[in-house]
């Protein structure tokens, strides 16, 4: 009983850390214990299955509650040692880490305009800018139905192209623009789904991070990514926009309209207004992005001109403190290092999982299915559809991208898309079905936002009623891009032509 009670010390994590290590422990003890005939039948067996194994634990692993860095590090380090166990898998290869990271994460230019866009979007919303904007837009639309969700979709498409990151976007729009529409009789699942997917447009529409990721790990230039990717993102706001619109119009109690004296600012300080709040946070914007498009600069000098252009707003409204910079700082680094933190994990993740014939099992398993372009592509989408019901979209990103890059470089849709085309399609149709992501419970990240912040009126069972019709607006965004490739391609070509 006394050694019971000396346990109680010990929370859920620690407890399955130790049977993990002893589980370990007792497999290496087993190997080691067998005859030769056994250990090369165990080979032979463990060849084909060993990547699925470590596969299935990474899977098993995420519903523990470690952060997931540790989580795909030590498997790498895991399921290498028992491949040396095995055989197949050399301890010199551990060396091949540094080389791998060094090339993949600290010596890519590309991956420099993720702390750059991330500083960019939590300058934005500490200094006020973005709450003043929000302000500005539903000023200007507050005679339209529904007037409010239709400024909160605004605000998060001009929120997505300022950062490129959801948490500030989500975060945000709920404690400025939820408070205001439950005083108004907003029903709470419209707000609360408005809000969500209005966060979640970031992203998709440049200047992406995930983007930049999938660009960089399918080796195709970010510029024409971006490009394809206006195209969608745009679509999906015209989307909700619609929703919202015909809601408002349908179902008024839904979202009623607002009150003549609610946002009313006299006709000669309209102007100032939006001289001072809206134009120069757009301006920036379109900057940025034409820099991009057009190829007059890099996106990582793109991201340092929006960066400073974000902090010499904050300067000239007179919101640039010390205190201000220093949570902006602190706030900017604890993001881009859990993202770079969990980019170096996946890559010794992915070499592991490579070097133990992951690839192979993989092509094999697709290949003896007998499904064609088409409906390779269809599984790749239900899987990552299905995996966003429980990860987030790096992981997602970082582990599925990988494993199926060869796979999606041999599709042939014919006429449907050209040959040269198709990996940048499916970077497109990889991040339109990603969004739904953080809209899927049990583990939608924007959900979990959005909770923490809201008043306690809200109920977790508004917040899932709410997304619902928006998760069904992207899988329709997703058919029609599917559909229709030039939705996508039409600005990268007319660029370029």
């Amino acid at each position: 009983m006394e050694a019971l009670l000396n346990l109680r010390w010990l929370n859920g994590r620690t407890a399955g850390l130790i049977v993990a290590l002893a589980v370990v422990g007792g497999l290496f003890a087993v190997l080691a214990s067998l005859a030769p005939e056994q250990h090369k039948e165990l080979l032979w067996f463990t060849q084909d299955y060993l990547p699925i194994a470590m596969f299935l634990t990474l899977a098993l692993l995420l519903f523990s509650g470690y952060p997931v860095a540790f989580i795909l590090g030590g498997l790498a380090l895991l399921y290498g040692l028992v491949g040396y166990a095995l055989g197949v898998f050399s301890l010199i290869e551990f060396f091949n880490f540094l080389p791998r990271i060094w090339g993949q994460a600290a010596e890519n230019l590309v991956l420099v305009a993720v702390p750059t866009f991330v500083f960019m979007g939590v300058m934005m919303e500490r200094s006020g800018i973005a709450n003043d904007l929000l302000y500005t837009v539903q000023v200007l639309l507050k005679r339209v139905p529904g007037a409010l969700a239709l400024a909160v979709t605004i605000m998060g498409t001009i929120l997505a192209a300022m950062t490129g990151i959801i948490g500030a976007s989500v975060t945000m729009m709920t404690a400025l623009a939820l408070p205001t529409m439950m005083r108004q009789g907003y029903s709470h699942a419209l707000s609360c789904g408005t809000i969500a997917a209005s966060g979640t447009l970031g992203i998709l529409i440049p200047p992406s991070i995930m983007l930049i990721i999938m660009a960089d790990l399918m080796s195709v230039s970010v510029g024409n990514v971006f490009m394809a990717a206006w195209g969608p993102g745009l679509a999906l706001v015209a989307l909700y926009v619609i929703f919202v619109v015909v809601v408002a119009t349908v179902k008024p109690s839904m979202a009623p309209p607002l009150p003549p004296h609610l946002l009313h600012v006299p006709r000669g300080e309209l102007g100032p207004l939006v001289l001072k709040a809206f134009i120069p946070p757009v301006f920036l914007i379109g900057l940025i992005k034409g820099a991009i498009l057009f190829g007059w600069s890099t996106p990582s000098e793109a991201g340092a001109v929006g960066a400073f252009g974000a902090t010499l707003l904050a300067l000239f409204n007179g919101r640039l403190s010390y205190e201000t910079l220093e949570s902006v700082c602190q706030s900017a680094g604890r993001t881009i290092a859990m993202i770079f933190f969990i980019i170096i994990s996946a890559t010794c993740f992915a070499y592991v999982y490579r070097s133990l014939g992951g690839d192979d099992v993989v092509e094999d398993l697709i290949s003896s299915a007998g499904l064609g372009s088409w409906g390779l592509l269809f599984l790749i989408m239900g899987i990552v559809f299905f995996l966003g019901f429980f990860l987030d979209w790096i992981e997602i990103t970082l582990i599925v991208l990988p494993v199926f890059a060869p796979l999606v470089a041999g599709l042939d849709f014919g006429d449907h898309v050209a040959k040269e085309d198709t990996i940048l399609w499916f970077i497109i149709l990889m991040a339109v079905n990603l969004q739904t992501s953080f809209l899927t419970p049990p583990f939608g990240f924007a959900l979990f936002y959005l909770k923490g912040i809201a008043p306690r009126e809200i109920k977790i069972q508004s917040i899932y009623r709410g997304i619902i019709p928006f998760v069904l607006l992207q899988l329709i965004a997703l058919v029609v891009v599917m559909l229709y490739p030039n939705v996508a391609l039409w600005l990268m070509r007319s660029v370029y032509d």
